[in-house]
């Protein structure tokens, strides 16, 4: 098929929503199909064989896109919106493919083209931008119907996780299928990871955190847990990997005055490719996230890593695993301290804990089981468009 590839974000960007893009084009490459991704100005060029890769070209460009939602965002869906339009114009299309806002755009333009649309929904924006914008909570019912539109009028919706899916099931005429993320450590050892205990000079227990730093992923709650923690394991230190320059700061200055500055390690960002290398260095891995409803990618590398995994008991992380393969706890400080000191002292607990999630992650979140339900759903809609044709 041809398809046209709507993806509102710097691609390529080693965070979620850009790396499944990446593994999709990539699958799609592999059935053979034509691919001309339209992207943002932001990110490293990508090259598989049928990808076009076309990128936006705003004047006063924004020079970096946080992940949500933001008025630079819709700035540069403005301008996705009329290169879109010129594309279409220039060639014929049998599909579009649009993750996130760019749905709204995929409806006006296969309402005006006669081509049908994916709806890639990693998330509820709705949620995003009431998490994010308080002053719009009065507006929700608004919002989240708004989001439904994409949903009715689309051929197939493909959501990460299955709360998003009961949600469109409740509004899609076409296909729903749940594309679930998939873990991304190698076997393949990097060079490029550092030694962090020894750098750090760690002696004690070292808990990780790996993502971005935005309010959403419970890093306020985290920080004060270990504050509770410090009670009964003072040696305990906290590695957080990721997040820009201006969180971090917010953060540090967030430890100092929580007293735990001492305990708290912010080290910025590293390379998705030594991913799986950071990730064991860790006694624990914590995900304390306290909003939102779609899994976030970094979970099932966290429960492929051989490392075991405390997280908050929040929909998020309860629709992929139980607490057979990770200790779940209250969004509350007490409580996450409690589970992180009862896993820090029952090692057989966490090494029971971390073959169960591993388990999970290859039985169900493989490379090779994301790639089958690719083609099997690209398979299905090729034959619904070849019996409509």
């Amino acid at each position: 098929m041809r398809i046209l590839f709507l993806a509102p974000q710097p691609f390529f960007q080693e965070r979620g929503t850009t790396i499944a893009v990446d593994l999709m084009v990539k699958c799609l490459s592999e059935r053979g199909d034509e691919v001309d991704l339209l992207t943002f100005h932001l990110g490293a060029d990508r090259e598989y064989p049928g990808l076009t890769l076309t990128r936006i070209e705003p004047p006063f460009a924004p020079s970096s896109i946080s992940p949500g939602f933001s008025w630079k965002k819709i700035y540069c869906d403005l301008f996705m919106l009329r290169t879109a339009v010129r594309m279409m114009r220039a060639r014929r299309y049998d599909l579009i493919h649009a993750v996130e806002e760019a749905s709204f755009i995929a409806m006006a333009l296969s309402a005006l083209f006669r081509v049908p649309y994916v709806f890639d929904m990693d998330s509820s924006m709705a949620a995003q931008m009431l998490d994010r914008f308080r002053w719009m909570r009065p507006a929700g019912r608004l919002l989240y119907w708004l989001e439904t539109l994409p949903m009715r009028r689309a051929l197939a919706v493909v959501p990460m996780c299955e709360d998003l899916a009961i949600r469109a099931r409740r509004y899609c005429r076409g296909i729903v299928h749940v594309l679930k993320d998939v873990s991304l450590i190698t076997d393949t050892r990097s060079a490029a990871a550092e030694d962090l205990r020894g750098r750090l000079q760690i002696e004690g227990p070292m808990l990780m955190y790996v993502g971005n730093l935005e309010r959403y992923q419970g890093i306020d709650l985290l920080l004060q847990s270990l504050a509770e923690l410090g009670e009964t394991h003072p040696d305990a230190a906290l590695v957080i990997v990721g997040g820009g320059q201006p969180d971090i700061e917010a953060y540090r200055e967030k430890a100092w005055a929580l007293g735990v500055a001492d305990r708290v390690h912010l080290v910025g960002p590293r390379p998705v490719a030594a991913l799986g290398d950071y990730l064991r260095q860790a006694t624990l891995l914590v995900s304390p996230r306290i909003q939102g409803t779609n899994t976030p990618m970094k979970i099932y590398s966290y429960l492929d890593s051989g490392v075991a995994v405390v997280a908050t008991a929040k929909p998020t992380h309860t629709q992929v695993m139980t607490g057979n393969e990770a200790a779940l706890a209250r969004p509350e400080p007490a409580a996450m301290a409690a589970a992180i000191a009862g896993l820090l002292d029952d090692p057989a607990e966490r090494a029971r804990l971390a073959r169960n999630a591993r388990s999970l992650i290859r039985a169900e979140h493989s490379w090779e089981s994301f790639r089958s339900n690719v083609h099997r759903v690209f398979g299905e809609l090729e034959a619904r468009l070849d019996a409509g044709s």
